[in-house]
This record gives structure tokens, sequence and C-alpha cells, in this order.
């Protein structure tokens, strides 16, 4: 299902084949999604992006249509980063902004730390960094994000429980990370799609792969980066519901000013974690003019 105007391809980035939605003209802009999403995420600002950019839409590896290799490792940051330099290289692209949401924004943060010389400007939406996040968590924080250490926990146990009800599980996770606890702002493409990935054994192993890694080497590398005293250069945007994740550790922009070099943040009022679906007039707002330049 793609996203409305969006032409679909599978792409050989190395080590996977990416599925990828692609529309505009101008300079090129990735969106990265994330849990337990897909590029359908996406769809209501997407479009208005492509009106001024070269808006590319990749599955994340483990995702929507794309390849879902086997293994923790496999889903580490730092190889998820890797699939998105191989897109680039795959689309005759030296550089990119990146704009990501949850585990995308994770994939993009990492891209660049790792590979600064092809980000141009970042947007983040609704994360700090893993390593931050972990050590922030109290019992408050701890029971809104359960799925954390749930899907984390060795194979078979979180894939066994969710295949007793895959696609309620994604519907219970969708609405009560939103600000009104609802479903109502996901579209029945998207949802479907949602639920598709929910009742898919490999989608579902792969989203819990995606968590072990963050929980064990996503930490281990960001508490390297950080004892090295690595900076993102690109310019960055940050964007935090007033309900969601980010705002329950106390901090969240000064979080990453320990990160970034160039930082702009931006709280949106009356949103929970999906903030794309939820506020798409609020983002669209703050990411236009950062990725434009001004």
């Amino acid at each position: 299902m793609a996203i409305e105007g969006f032409e679909q391809n599978m792409v050989d980035v190395g080590a996977v084949r990416l599925s990828v939605h692609r529309a505009g003209a101008g300079v090129p802009i990735i969106l990265l999604h994330g849990f337990p999403q897909n590029h359908h995420c996406w769809e209501t600002v997407a479009p208005a992006l492509a009106g001024q950019f070269d808006v590319i839409v990749p599955d994340l590896r483990g995702y929507g249509d794309s390849d879902a290799p086997e293994g923790v490792a496999a889903y580490a940051k730092r190889e998820m980063a890797r699939d998105i330099v191989g897109l680039m290289d795959a689309l005759d692209l030296p550089r990119a902004h990146v704009l990501g949401h949850d585990r995308g924004a994770r994939v993009a943060y990492r891209l660049a730390l790792d590979s600064p010389e092809r980000v141009d400007r970042l947007g983040i939406i609704e994360i700090v960094p893993t390593g931050d996040f972990w050590a922030a968590w109290d019992a408050d924080l701890a029971m809104a994000a359960y799925h954390w250490t749930f899907l984390a926990q060795p194979a078979p146990l979180p894939e066994r429980m969710i295949a007793a009800d895959g696609p309620g599980y994604v519907d219970w996770t969708l609405s009560s990370w939103t600000h009104g606890r609802s479903l109502e702002v996901f579209g029945c493409p998207a949802l479907e799609s949602y639920r598709a990935q929910g009742a898919d054994p490999d989608r579902v192993s792969a989203m819990c792969n995606d968590y072990r890694a963050g929980a064990t080497i996503d930490r281990r590398i960001d508490a390297e980066s950080r004892a090295a005293g690595a900076k993102i250069a690109a310019p960055l945007l940050f964007l935090w519901g007033s309900g969601g994740f980010p705002a329950k550790t106390g901090d969240p922009l000064g979080v990453w000013r320990d990160w970034a070099e160039d930082l702009r943040g931006v709280e949106l009022e009356g949103s929970g974690h999906f903030a794309m679906e939820e506020v798409p007039e609020a983002v669209l707002a703050a990411v236009l003019p950062h990725f434009a330049g001004a």
C-alpha cells in the first residue's frame, strides 16, 4: 500500500532489500518510521513535503515490505543506518536531509553520528537517545514504556504472547500512546498495514529483535559515543509531544543538548507519541523551515 501520489520500488541496499516510496523533486529528504508502524506513518505529512523536496520513505528492515533478516545483531541501529547509506548510494544521493520518528529516529541519529558527511539537516521526533532513555527510568516511565523490557525478552517469549492476538496488540499500542487514547487519528489503510505486521510472525520477530538490540548493542554503542565525546554536526530539530515519552524524562531538550552542536526544539501541545498523525500541521510548521534552512 503506497502513500497516495508516491511510487513504490524495492531497492537493493547491500545486506537487504528495502521497500521504498518516493515522490516530489528538489533536495532529498529521507523519512524513517518507527514501531509498530511502517511508511504509512508519514502519509499525512509526506505529500506536503513532496511539494518542496524529493521525499524518500523506506520501510526499515523488518517492517512493511522490506526484508526481515534473522537475529538481534541485524537490528542494531548501526546496521540499520548502513541500510540508509546503501539506499542513498543506490539512489545516487551524496547527501540528504533525514527525519525520523521513534525507532526510525534512533536510526537517524546513529546515521548522523556514524556518517556525518551524508546528513545535511536532521529531524528527530519523540525520542531521546537510547542510553539516556534507559537511564531516565523510574516507576512511572517503566509503566508507560513497558514494551522496552517486554519486547526485549529472549525469544520466543514475547513472540508467542503477541501471537495470541497480534492485531489486537498493535491496536492497544497505537491507541494507548496517543493523546486521546484513540485509533481515530490513523487512516484505515495504515491501520490495516500495521495490523498485518502484528499478525506476521517474521515481522513480530523483527520488531522484538529491534528492541533486543536497543537494550544491548545500541545502548553499548551510545555509551561508547558519549565516552568519545561524539556530537551530531548536522543542525538538529527535536520535536516531542506534550503527552509523549520524552516529556516523561524531565528535560528532553536538555538531553539532546549534550549530543548536538546545533539544536532547536519544539514541544507539540496536544500530541502523544504519534505526532505526524495527531498534529500534522504543527509538525509541518516546524520541519518545513528547518529543512529549508530558514
